[in-house]
């Protein structure tokens, strides 16, 4: 009994360091737009964010980490080292997008890392098609529902500002304030959910909990750790959807923010992980080719996405070779 208490407290410090990581590796997705139209210093901007993290789960609640906690695998299936190794695939995944600067997707590594833990582990038939689907929608249409508001509203603000003189931009500026935390509020919704839904699916895996239900005090502690990992923030990423893209203005900023808040609470509302980091890139992508087609650099874009598509299999292979040696390590726990 000792021993699975160890594990499971050590699984549980795993998650909420793969939860500072991915506060860490997202902060750019939040705050890039409004440091780099200079709407914001990057203290005021990453600590705003933090905040509104924080409070994020509190207010709209845990409708992600029930899916990914209970509609993507079956629940029998969930060992201490099935969730251990796909928490190290990802943490490992985020790490290396980081130090290449790459815009990857935290939620793409976990679910990956969890299909190819849960098919080594338990088979195939232990993966719910339903739940995976739903996993999958949400992931891929996300950035093109991200793209297509972003052209929208970048299209719909062009026509109500048209005659306007350089002023407006101050409207944009103070915009983004509220913009930015609106998207803090969406990302702190539905990212911080995911390390919840794999805290509580240790915690019943161990024996600490009769069924999956989200204890207040992971609730609090997922929370904390991601807001913390976005008042660090992540200055690699920060550069690259910032400035990578396209040179940001204010006009850009309010946009790409209003469009990734509307796209990433909506998805968190009904259940749906997405990546919030295809979501803003995909919108400030949109909001450029609103204005000109020309005027994205899709090179740089062409690099994001292909981090993209590498992640869930990588995530999912990392995770498949990890599960056997973590299982002997843990003794079948």
């Amino acid at each position: 009994m000792l021993g699975g208490q160890v594990y499971t407290v050590t699984l549980v410090v795993v998650a909420v360091f793969f939860d500072f990581l991915n506060g860490f590796h997202d902060s750019a997705n939040i705050v890039a737009t409004m440091i780099s139209s200079k709407a914001m210093s990057p203290r005021r901007a990453l600590l705003l964010s933090a905040v509104a993290h924080f409070l994020a789960p509190f207010v709209f609640g845990v409708a992600v980490a029930t899916t990914i906690g209970k509609d993507v695998v079956s629940p029998e299936t969930i060992t201490i080292s099935v969730v251990m190794a796909a928490l190290l695939s990802a943490i490992a995944w985020n790490l290396v997008t980081w130090f290449f600067g790459l815009p990857s997707s935290s939620s793409h590594a976990l679910v990956g890392g969890l299909v190819g833990a849960v098919t080594v582990a338990s088979g195939v038939e232990a993966i719910h098609r339903e739940g995976l689907l739903k996993v999958v929608a949400a992931l891929v249409g996300s950035p093109i529902l991200g793209l297509i508001f972003g052209y929208l509203v970048m299209k719909v603000v062009l026509y109500l500002v048209r005659g306007s003189t350089p002023r407006v931009n101050w409207f944009f500026k103070r915009g983004q304030v509220v913009t930015a935390v609106a998207l803090a509020l969406s990302h702190g919704t539905n990212d911080a959910q995911k390390t919840m839904g794999i805290i509580t699916m240790g915690l019943v895996a161990g024996g600490f909990l009769p069924e999956f239900v989200v204890p207040l005090w992971v609730i609090a502690l997922s929370a904390a750790a991601i807001s913390l990992g976005t008042a660090v923030g992540g200055w690699r990423i920060i550069r690259t959807v910032g400035a990578g893209l396209y040179r940001l203005r204010a006009l850009d900023g309010f946009v790409s923010q209003a469009s990734s808040s509307v796209v990433i609470l909506g998805a968190a509302l009904v259940g749906g992980p997405v990546s919030t980091t295809q979501v803003v890139s995909s919108s400030i992508m949109g909001a450029g080719s609103a204005q000109r087609v020309s005027k994205v650099r899709w090179g740089v874009a062409a690099d994001i996405l292909a981090a993209w598509l590498m992640t869930i299999p990588v995530s999912a292979l990392s995770a498949a070779l990890l599960y056997v040696p973590l299982d002997r390590l843990l003794g079948g726990a």
